[in-house]
């Protein structure tokens, strides 16, 4: 018997699926050419025949997922099929998400800018079928109100446990097309913040020192920002920072935890603080969580995309913290909507994060006046739930 070898595009492919499951569930920087070659079934030199790199391995992953949402969206005559488009792509391809908006950022300049266009484009197609279906609506509506409908499927990809296809591919085309028939007319510009008087307080040391990490590394990943520069962004040096940190991993922890208490204290207040019942405690959390958003961006893209980078007991913290803060979401949307289980929840709650936490960073939407009712409007759209405009 003569046993072939498959194809070398089917070998890709295989290649491609095995390192897009390994990115999406350890974090690209912790897995290694070596690790998908074994998951392949295949020596590391016969798997770099195939690819040069871990970059290029990422860069086609995305891709492949991205093309067929492309070519998806570009046969939609209606919105129900935009729907079930995204729907489609996000249950076969769960990783996408995580990849995009967590992984993609560390790939080569020109790639970041290749794949922000190829969204871009997506969005254009999704937009066209929405504008002749809502032709009143504004430009910057429309397109927010796409975005908002990417990010909410993408959500998807965050699921420890994995859903019934069927089912949550049915649900996905469902919130689809509650997004997109969201009115964000007379949408409220978000009131100023209270002006204190006086001089500021200069922060501790450690504290500028949290600060300014979260945000280096959520802009740059953890491994592309050094003491040095996170020195320099205090104004001293970087072996200073030892002096308040051990390391730069301790101080990364350091900052995920104040960021976990200050999410924890405002969401988890606000809901206790719901005097009417599930449904008003809902909407509470649901603009207190938009509020943290709005002026945290950096807290929450690091929590998302460097947990990974952590010590494995850190690393356990923070995907215990995770699944405590979801499992109080999702009980208590199981209490507002009884007709709703639980796998049904975790889906919905899933969609609403990912709205929300992609919706304070994508500009120029992120710089609207407004963003803040908007998106509680699109929550409550994904959430299922009705509620003050």
């Amino acid at each position: 018997m003569v046993v072939r070898r498959p194809p070398a595009r089917s070998r890709q492919a295989q290649i491609l699926a095995v390192a897009a499951e390994r990115f999406h569930r350890s974090g690209y920087h912790q897995v290694s050419m070596t690790e998908v070659a074994a998951g392949v079934g295949i020596t590391a030199p016969a798997l770099y025949r195939h690819f040069r790199g871990k970059p290029e391995l990422l860069d086609r992953a995305v891709r492949l997922g991205l093309d067929e949402l492309a070519g998806g969206l570009r046969a939609a005559g209606s919105t129900a099929d935009v729907g079930a488009a995204l729907a489609a792509v996000a249950v076969g391809h769960r990783p996408l998400g995580t990849l995009v908006q967590r992984d993609a950022r560390l790939l080569p300049p020109d790639r970041r800018a290749a794949l922000r266009r190829e969204l871009r484009a997506d969005v254009a197609l999704m937009a066209a079928v929405l504008r002749d279906e809502r032709p009143g609506l504004a430009v910057r509506d429309c397109e927010l109100l796409c975005w908002a409908a990417l990010s909410a499927c993408s959500g998807l990809s965050y699921q420890s446990a994995v859903p019934q296809p069927r089912r949550a591919e049915r649900l996905l085309r469902e919130l689809v097309t509650a997004v997109l028939a969201v009115s964000l007319e007379g949408a409220a510009p978000d009131p100023r913040p209270a002006v204190v008087a006086g001089e500021p307080r200069p922060q501790p040391r450690r504290e500028e020192l949290l600060a300014v990490a979260v945000r280096l590394f959520h802009q740059r990943g953890f491994d592309n920002v050094s003491t040095d520069q996170l020195g320099a962004a205090v104004g001293i040096s970087g072996p200073s920072v030892y002096r308040h940190f051990d390391s730069k991993q301790q101080l990364l922890a350091a900052s995920l935890v104040r960021s976990r208490e200050r999410l924890w204290h405002e969401v988890a207040g606000a809901v206790d603080g719901a005097a009417s019942g599930p449904a008003a405690a809902l909407e509470a959390g649901l603009a207190a969580y938009v509020g943290f958003a709005r002026g945290n961006s950096d807290y929450l893209g690091a929590m998302l995309s460097e947990t990974e980078r952590l010590a494995a007991p850190d690393r356990r913290a923070a995907v215990d913290f995770r699944r405590d803060f979801l499992r109080t979401w999702v009980d208590l949307l199981c209490r507002v909507r009884p007709e709703s289980d639980a796998a049904e929840a975790r889906i919905r709650v899933h969609a609403l994060f990912a709205l929300v936490n992609d919706g304070v960073r994508n500009r120029p939407h992120s710089d609207r006046a407004d963003l803040g009712d908007c998106l509680r409007r699109l929550g409550r759209a994904v959430l299922g739930v009705s509620g003050g405009a």
